[in-house]
C-alpha cells in the first residue's frame, strides 16, 4: 500500500476553437497553440537558451540537475524526497528510489507560449485529449513486524484519458465502452500497475488496462 500511495504525489510536477491560418514556417508546437487560441512565442524558447525555470524558480539547464530531474531527457532518477527538493513531509520516504518518464504533452522540454516556462499539455485546455502519459518506477526497503528486510519494487503506468471517454463509478471508459483504467488525478488513467513484494505476497502484473492490452512495458 506504501508505494501505491506515493504515486498521488507525482501529480506536482509535474497541471474547441475556430479554424485559423496557420503560418507554413511555424513549428507543429506552435501550430498547435495557435488552433487552440493561445499566444505563441517566435520561436519557441529552449532549454538551451537559459531562459526557462524550473517550478522553484531556478535555471533549467540541460542534463540532470541536483536533484535527478533531466528535463531535456524527460527523466527523473532519483530519491523520492529529491523529487520534491527535500520537502519536510516526504521524510518518511526518504530511502526509497523514483523514476520517471514522461512524453512532451506531460511536460514539453520547450516553451511556446511564451510563459517562460516549460509547456502543459500544449494545444490542449487540459490534459484531457492531449496523450499525455508518465510512467513511475518505485523501489525500497523495508522491516516486517519479524525484523525481515524486505524489498519491495513497483511500476505504474498513467495516460490522460481521450476527449470522448466517459468515467463511471471511478472507472474511465473509451468512447466503445472497454475500460482503460481507474481514475486519478481527475484527467487520468491507471492503465498498468506491476508490484512485487514478496513479504506482502505481491508479485507481477496487479491491473492491465483491457484497452492497452497489446502494449508492453514503456
Amino acid at each position: 500500500m506504501r508505494n501505491f500511495i506515493l504515486i498521488f504525489f507525482v501529480f506536482a510536477f509535474l497541471m474547441a476553437c475556430e479554424e485559423t491560418a496557420i503560418d507554413e514556417n511555424l513549428s507543429n508546437d506552435q501550430e498547435m497553440i495557435l488552433k487552440s487560441g493561445k499566444k505563441i512565442s517566435q520561436p519557441c524558447t529552449t532549454i538551451q537558451s537559459g531562459e526557462l525555470r524550473a517550478s522553484d524558480g531556478s535555471i533549467i539547464e540541460t542534463g540532470y540537475d541536483k536533484w535527478g530531474y533531466n528535463y531535456q531527457a524527460r527523466l527523473f532518477n532519483g530519491t523520492y524526497c529529491d523529487a520534491y527538493r527535500d520537502a519536510l513531509w516526504c521524510q518518511p520516504y526518504k530511502e526509497d528510489h523514483l523514476a520517471m518518464k514522461w512524453n512532451d504533452a506531460w511536460l514539453s522540454n520547450k516553451d511556446c507560449d511564451g510563459d517562460g516556462l516549460l509547456d502543459r499539455h500544449l494545444g490542449f485546455p487540459s490534459y484531457i485529449g492531449s496523450g499525455a502519459w508518465v510512467t513511475n518506477h518505485m523501489s525500497g526497503t523495508y522491516l516486517d513486524a519479524n525484523g525481515n528486510e524486505c524489498n519491495w519494487n513497483y511500476f505504474v503506468k498513467i495516460v490522460a484519458v481521450p476527449a470522448d471517454a466517459k468515467l463511471t463509478a471511478g472507472i474511465w471508459y473509451n468512447a466503445n465502452g472497454t475500460e482503460i483504467g481507474p481514475s486519478i488525478w481527475g484527467e487520468f488513467a491507471i492503465i498498468q500497475e506491476v508490484n512485487n513484494d514478496p513479504c506482502a505476497g505481491s508479485h507481477g502484473i496487479q491491473y492491465h488496462s483491457p484497452d492497452h492490452a497489446g502494449l508492453g512495458n514503456w
